[in-house]
């Protein structure tokens, strides 16, 4: 028991029940952020408890950082100093349900795979088919900030949460927003949590529009020799009438990995019109029809049969003006095992190479071509394995493989991450490192450049978090 557990986990003991603060080593282990192992893990079971844990911690200078699944615990830099894992999963509740109203409000400890389940009942759901989903919390989902295959049609978590609470660095019980959509009081502060990683505020409950599930849904899979005739296919399709659910460009080389690989995590339904289990399932293998050797336009569609026949149709002849060497329309029984690939996209990366350089890039789609091109050069000039997928929103995901995760492989990702900052910049782009071994980020800004909103972003973080004991140091470079 290192120094600072044993001098206050009766302290904690008092404030959460005895039961609920771990102080061995091993349970600490499974907390680490990297490389970095908290002294004590915390289970609180309300939103007081959270507050009074804040103002402990704030008194005695300790830095916490609270966790979910610990699914996405390896995005940004470790942190500085790291005191207290505050485990979120016992905060689990819907708080507010109301289906005619489309609005929602749950813990941030539950489930998303669980909540999903409960608003299919009603026919409804929340579209954040995000990675490691039949493991991640909501809480953790929204303050990673990774997104899903659906923000083509339904939007990011931005744009359908509407309320937040909260505990700041004082041990405050802070609210944003409200339970209805139309709700104009206030700042929209909230917001400020999506992708926070933990940094502004402990979360505790968020509110959420719902939308319908859709109940009859198609896939399609388009192949090209190259990336020319999938970008010329989602042009066609972003200036026609035509409004996919999801439409993603996928490489050949992460195709490869679709077709060798299933994504070790257990599968659950996404819709409502999908088969329920009980049982643990992983996704099926991808059929013969799938093509991976070639790069993949991906998309997704709902509606009556009617809008189901004219996608078909409309689809057929797009591809085919593209010069796709084949397409192929996916029902119930194959469209699932394209669909949990495209959701699972980071996970099945990480676990065909532990020690991969997964980045995330936001640019317009007018630059895609140009962006493709420099990447793979980049890649290619450093001998290394590489794959993407691109959102039509404006969202890539770009991984390099390295060997291993020791000094000696991953030496040739340095030199690449400065190039690949660069060439987005160029193409007026943003991009930060999400996943990336710990000996490169010694020497790494896994954020990039700084841009001209960071004295902005520091005020926020002094402003939610004065004493800095919320992540210290996980967005260093950007905040700190």
């Amino acid at each position: 028991m290192t120094r600072i557990s044993a001098e206050f986990a009766a302290r904690l003991e008092s404030i959460v029940g005895a039961s609920q603060v771990l102080t061995d080593p091993t349970s600490g282990a499974a907390y680490a952020v990297d490389e970095t192992i908290p002294a004590v893990v915390a289970k609180p079971a309300s939103a007081e408890e959270i507050a009074e844990l804040v103002r402990f911690a704030a008194l005695e200078k300790l830095a916490i950082i609270p966790c979910g699944s610990r699914s996405k615990l390896g995005i940004g830099v470790p942190p500085s100093r790291y005191d207290i894992a505050l485990d979120m999963t016992a905060l689990n509740k819907i708080a507010h349900y109301d289906p005619g109203d489309l609005t929602l409000s749950v813990d941030a400890g539950l489930s998303l795979a669980k909540l999903n389940a409960a608003l299919f009942e009603h026919k409804q759901f929340l579209p954040l088919l995000v990675p490691w989903y039949s493991r991640s919390t909501i809480g953790g989902t929204i303050a990673s900030g990774v997104d899903s295959p659906l923000r083509q049609f339904y939007g990011t978590a931005r744009d359908f949460l509407i309320g937040a609470e909260f505990v700041d660095g004082t041990g405050k019980l802070c609210k944003s927003g409200g339970r209805v959509v139309k709700n104009v009081t206030g700042y929209d502060l909230h917001k400020l949590l999506v992708g926070s990683l933990g940094t502004l505020a402990i979360i505790t409950r968020l509110n959420f529009r719902t939308f319908p599930s859709p109940l009859a849904s198609r896939g399609f899979v388009a192949s090209f020799p190259n990336a020319e005739g999938a970008l010329s296919l989602r042009r066609a399709i972003a200036e026609s009438s035509l409004t996919p659910l999801t439409l993603d460009i996928v490489s050949p080389e992460l195709a490869q990995l679709f077709a060798k690989r299933t994504p070790q995590t257990p599968e659950v339904a996404v819709f409502s019109g999908e088969k329920q289990s009980s049982d643990q399932s992983f996704l099926p293998p991808i059929g013969d029809w799938f093509r991976p050797r070639e790069w993949q336009l991906c998309a997704a569609f709902a509606g009556t049969p009617e809008v189901l026949a004219r996608y078909e149709r409309d689809l057929m002849r797009l591809a085919t003006n593209s010069s796709a060497t084949s397409t192929k329309f996916l029902d119930d029984t194959t469209r699932p095992s394209l669909w949990g690939r495209l959701r699972e996209s980071l996970l099945i990366i990480l676990e065909a190479s532990p020690a991969a350089a997964i980045f995330k890039i936001s640019v317009l789609p007018g630059h895609y071509a140009a962006l493709f091109a420099g990447l793979r050069q980049i890649a290619d000039r450093a001998a290394l394995p590489h794959a993407l997928v691109a959102r039509a929103g404006g969202t890539i995901y770009f991984a390099l493989f390295p060997s291993a995760a020791s000094e000696d492989t991953t030496a040739p990702l340095s030199p690449c991450i400065g190039q690949i900052f660069d060439v987005v910049s160029a193409s007026s782009g943003r991009a930060s490192l999400l996943f990336v071994p710990p000996t490169s980020k010694k020497s790494t800004n896994v954020w990039g450049s700084p841009g001209s909103d960071l004295a902005l972003m520091r005020r926020l973080k002094a402003a939610f978090d004065p004493q800095n004991i919320f992540a210290p140091g996980r967005l260093r470079g950007v905040i700190e």
